[in-house]
This record gives C-alpha cells, sequence and structure tokens, in this order.
C-alpha cells in the first residue's frame, strides 16, 4: 500500500479548534473513524495510553503520534492527519506546543512498519513538513504528500 492509501482524504483535517492535547487526540480518533480504520472507541484507547504513560506521543517539536494498542477498535491500519489552528501542550517540555497530531491505527505489533517507513520519510523532509503544516485543506495535504511519494 502507499502512504495516501493508509492516509485517505477522509482522515485529512486542516486548521482544526482544539482547546487541549485530549481534543486534539479526539479529532485524530474522529479522523481515522471518518476513513473507515477505526471505530469511535479507539479514540477512547489513544487518550487512555496518554493518560496511563504520559505524553510520549509528542515525538518531535510540535508532532504527536497519537496511537493505542492494538484492538477490536482498529479495522484496518490507519492514518489520520490533524493540524491545529492553534498549538496545544500535551505536557512535553521538549517538544511541546503541538500543531499537527498524526494518528496511527495498526492490526497487530508488526503490521504498521511499512506505513510508519513510508510516513517518516515523508516527515523527516523539512521542507516537506512545512508544506503539509501550511496546507488549507486535506486536499492540498494528499497532493503533498502525492508529490513526495510518487
Amino acid at each position: 500500500m502507499t502512504l495516501s492509501q493508509w492516509l485517505p482524504i477522509e482522515a485529512i483535517r486542516t486548521s482544526v479548534a482544539a482547546s487541549d492535547w485530549r481534543a486534539a487526540i479526539t479529532a485524530s480518533g474522529e479522523a481515522l473513524a471518518a476513513s473507515g480504520a477505526t471505530t469511535d472507541d479507539y479514540t477512547q484507547e489513544m487518550i487512555e495510553t496518554v493518560e496511563k504513560l504520559g505524553p510520549y506521543i509528542v515525538i518531535a517539536p510540535g508532532l504527536a503520534l497519537a496511537h493505542s494498542r492494538p484492538s477490536p477498535a482498529v479495522h484496518r491500519a490507519g492514518l489520520s492527519w490533524v493540524t491545529l489552528a492553534t498549538p496545544v501542550a500535551f505536557g512535553n517540555a521538549a517538544n511541546d506546543p503541538v500543531d499537527l497530531v498524526i494518528g496511527l491505527a495498526a492490526l497487530d505489533h508488526d503490521g504498521h512498519l511499512e506505513m510508519m517507513s513510508e510516513l517518516a520519510a515523508v516527515i523527516s523532509e523539512e521542507e516537506t513538513l512545512a508544506a503539509l503544516r501550511a496546507a488549507k485543506s486535506a486536499e492540498e495535504v494528499q497532493s503533498v504528500i502525492d508529490s513526495v511519494t510518487q
């Protein structure tokens, strides 16, 4: 599969208003559910993971990778992309505030490795990541991704 298949247009949101990290993760979970990758239960599982383990999901400055363990709430591997209108704190001193939440759903512990590898290749390029963060629509995000993955 390609990154665009794991991240369909239905799973992309831009300029989302979120009052705190829970609202930011909720937006990410809603986008995963809208694409059919998960049920709404997965959103709560992602929030509970941060409540239990802390803000380790904030993996780089301004970037959170929201996820939980594989569960019956996951229908298929998938990603969501949520840029926030105003950054929010997750409680990670090194990388707060967060303006981009990428949701990750996996069916098993190994099934997401290819997806993560493709995602990492895209977001590790500073210019590409800047263009993705600046995108004003889901179509624009998908266009940027398509231009660098094909």
